[in-house]
């Protein structure tokens, strides 16, 4: 779990100076009409934040396994109208959410990181595999969405 800490912890310094170097076209535009901006992808990952801590509390001492209840994100995105917000307030956002999953994960007993959680289509995986993968998840957008440049 250092890893994931250590990830977690490192996008939290990093990526608000790189949101604060990108220009506001760059952050609000949107790729193509049904895509998200770098902005509302910040929000997305506030979203996941939120789902993953309700699930790395829950896995702990629900029934096993756990079952995962999906959540529809573009609706979360939309309602919460991300790419209309202060970039300041999302970023605050991400930090103050990614801290608190860091606090859970420091908390887990190791006996716990192997409970199971059930994602659906038959497939079962441990709270540490879901606490990877939300590292994983975090970074795959971030990498490959927010930090590509566009010519916006």
């Amino acid at each position: 779990m250092e890893n994931v800490i250590n990830g977690i912890n490192h996008w939290i310094r990093f990526l608000p100076g790189e949101f604060n170097q990108m220009t506001k076209k760059e952050i609000t535009n949107r790729p193509l009409p049904h895509k998200w901006s770098k902005k509302e992808i910040l929000g997305h990952l506030c979203d996941s934040a939120i789902n993953n801590i309700d699930r790395f509390i829950k896995i702990q001492y629900e029934d096993q396994p756990y079952v995962i209840q999906s959540y529809k994100q573009e609706h979360w995105v939309l309602l919460q109208n991300y790419q209309d917000r202060p970039l300041d307030e999302i970023l605050n956002l991400f930090c103050a959410l990614n801290k608190q999953i860091i606090n859970i994960i420091l908390n887990i007993p190791k006996g716990r990181l192997s409970n199971l959680c059930d994602l659906g289509n038959n497939q079962q995986k441990t709270l540490e595999w879901l606490i990877k993968d939300y590292l994983e998840h975090m970074e795959h957008h971030i990498n490959n969405q927010i930090l590509i440049k566009n010519n916006a």
